[in-house]
Order: C-alpha cells, then structure tokens, then sequence
C-alpha cells in the first residue's frame, strides 16, 4: 500500500513539473502556442487506450496475434507523440516561439507523456485466471 502511495506521489510530482515547464515556455516569452503541446500529449495514450481491446483474443497477448485495430490506434498514438514532439521545433524553425520555450516545451511534454506512460504501466490491472 505505502508503495503504490509514493509511486503516486512521485509521478504527480514528475507531472506537475512537466506541465510547468509547458505553461512556464508559454508564460516567459509571451506565446500561448507551445500549450498545444500539451494537450497533444494528454489525447496521445488515448487512440491505444481505445484501441487496446478491439479483437484481441483473450489467449493471446503477444504482439505477434495483434489485430489491425490494436495496431491502427499504435499508429495513431505514435502520430499523436511526434507531432507533439514536431509542433515546437516547426513552430521554433518558423520564429513565431523562442528556442528555449521550444525545449523546454518538449521536455514539459516528454515528462508529461512519460508521465502518463508510467501511471498506466504502474498500475495495469491483471486479469485473473478465475474471473
């Protein structure tokens, strides 16, 4: 139990500071754009989650059995990750945002996404055998 509380204290923790750094690279330099970021990473477990279900077969869980919606919503969520990796750094190239607010958008973001990454991992529910 003392566990699972630390490790939610923690990823809180990581999250918190990712979302700062986001808000502080919109904040410093006066440009609300790289909050996109933020939001790409937050829908971006979502097409997996959905996705994560559809036509699996309750005897397989390896990668090698998966079906085309499992991998459709992998692709998706991989589309979602870079474009929220892309954004700052094309949005940096075109000078419309500052190149520091650009890292520290994409390092808010990757622990953001990290972060997100990690709860799910964390506390994956197992199905058990006699359900």
């Amino acid at each position: 139990m003392a566990a699972g509380l630390r490790t939610v204290i923690l990823l809180s923790f990581v999250l918190a500071v990712g979302f700062l750094l986001i808000i502080l690279s919109c904040a410093l330099w006066q440009n609300w754009l790289p909050l996109l970021v933020a939001l790409t990473f937050v829908i971006a477990p979502l097409p997996n989650a959905i996705f994560a279900h559809c036509g699996s077969d309750e005897f397989s869980s390896s990668y090698e059995t998966s079906s085309g919606a499992v991998d459709f919503g992998r692709f998706i969520t991989a589309l979602i990750v870079v474009t929220g990796f892309a954004l700052p750094i094309i949005l940096t190239h075109s000078e419309i945002i500052d190149p520091r607010a650009c890292a520290m958008s994409i390092a808010g973001g990757g622990l953001v996404y990290g972060t997100i990454l990690a709860y799910s991992a964390a506390f994956k529910q197992e199905d058990s055998d006699y359900d």
